[in-house]
């Protein structure tokens, strides 16, 4: 005796959807192995005394001497250039800002501030972009300080 009813009942349940979740899965491992994980490569580094327990408000020890501060003061009037500002400076390109910083860095040290001992501080506008951060930067750099570091935008 046979079984008429099996034979018509037929679900479509469409396509086979086994082989395209395995290879997706073996081009996320591949992606996962192969890329990397590094995040210091997004970030401008700076050697700026850093102390994870003090913050603002911990003691000094004795006898310690605080770097002397230069803050530029990095402002963008339009979207193509930059305008730095140092102690009555002005600077609209990076070679007059090398210049300048030359000059500061000369005159501290007439004064008794060896460079490693004199501390740059980069305070940008809020409207200044990446890239004119990063020249003045890279600008201060070539100026010989060892210590550049960035406020936060004000």
């Amino acid at each position: 005796m046979r079984i008429r009813g099996a034979k018509k009942v037929h679900y479509d349940a469409g396509p086979n959807m086994t082989p395209l979740v395995d290879v997706v899965m073996v081009i996320l491992i591949f992606m996962m192995l192969a890329g990397t994980f590094g995040g210091t490569e997004w970030y401008l580094t700076s050697n700026l005394p850093f102390s994870p327990k003090g913050g603002g408000g911990a003691a000094l020890p004795a006898g310690f001497v605080p770097d002397q501060p230069l803050e530029i003061k990095v402002d963008s009037p339009t979207p193509d250039r930059f305008v730095a500002r140092i102690e009555g400076y002005r600077a609209e390109d990076a070679a007059t800002l090398r210049g300048v910083l030359t000059k500061m860095r000369d005159k501290l040290s007439a004064a008794g501030n060896p460079p490693e001992k004199i501390q740059v501080v980069i305070s940008p506008a809020r409207n200044v972009k990446y890239k004119f951060l990063v020249e003045v930067y890279q600008t201060a750099l070539q100026a010989n300080f060892q210590k550049v570091g960035f406020a936060p935008a004000r």
